[in-house]
């Protein structure tokens, strides 16, 4: 990848898992454009960040569940850089709750941010990498889609959802040069995890193999190989990073 000339499109990119990927995009000379939805100071923090190290960089608000807006961004993106070549669907909620108690807006909700706004996103940018003949996408997906958690039916199901868009959109755009690979994190230090019980953090340690959170840079790390010219032959998989949760 030559620094300098390439641009990102990150949604959800204010904090968390979103905002290591943004950082290490940039490290590499990555323009960054991200949205965020109410973590204002967070976004522009980043936004500085970014730009402090050496390359373009906006923060936008935008509801993800709105494909409109998703389009307008993608198209002021596009117009800030002068183009777009990496697409990053990070954006996600997490509503856990017994099926038995979840309300329907509680399943809607994860569902409509988590895999409609996959959709709004590649949707939005697709023709654009289709007419360049060139481009990356990366689908932030979970262990959770894969091997199911209790409590959880509308989170794995959004995110077993990107699994199957992933592997869909990777067959159907491959002629057009573009890849389209998806990233399952197991336990990330976020702030999703870090209002846990700590009987409930003990019980999660206790299904890691490697016996420790992860961390967001490391699953950045993996988005960074995963859109550079060293994974060119690779498209259609999913990357599982979870100190060996799912194996267990």
């Amino acid at each position: 990848m030559t620094p300098g000339n390439k641009s990102a499109i990150i949604s959800g990119a204010a904090r968390g898992i979103g905002r290591a990927i943004a950082l290490e995009l940039a490290s590499e000379g990555i323009n960054i454009s991200f949205n965020f939805l109410k973590s204002r100071a967070d976004a522009f923090a980043l936004e500085k960040a970014v730009i402090n190290s050496g390359v373009k960089a906006k923060a936008f608000q935008v509801d993800i569940k709105d494909y409109a807006a998703v389009k307008s961004w993608v198209d002021e993106s596009r117009e800030l850089f002068g183009g777009l070549d990496i697409v990053i669907n990070n954006a996600g909620v997490i509503k856990d709750k017994a099926l038995a108690l979840m309300a329907p807006e509680e399943w809607h909700d994860v569902i409509n941010t988590n895999l409609d706004g996959t959709f709004n996103l590649s949707r939005a940018a697709i023709i654009g990498l289709i007419k360049q003949k060139n481009g990356v996408i990366v689908n932030i997906t979970s262990v959770s889609g894969m091997i199911g958690i209790a409590r959880q039916t509308n989170y794995s199901a959004s995110k077993a959802g990107i699994i199957g868009f992933t592997k869909s959109l990777a067959r159907e755009v491959a002629p057009y040069n573009i890849r389209v690979n998806a990233v399952a994190p197991g336990f990330i230090e976020t702030d999703m995890l870090r209002g846990l019980k700590e009987e409930n953090m003990d019980q999660i340690m206790k299904m890691i193999p490697l016996a420790r959170l992860g961390r967001a840079e490391e699953v950045a790390r993996l988005v960074k190989f995963l859109v550079s010219d060293d994974a060119g032959y690779i498209t259609g998989q999913t990357f599982v990073i979870d100190g060996g949760l799912s194996t267990a």
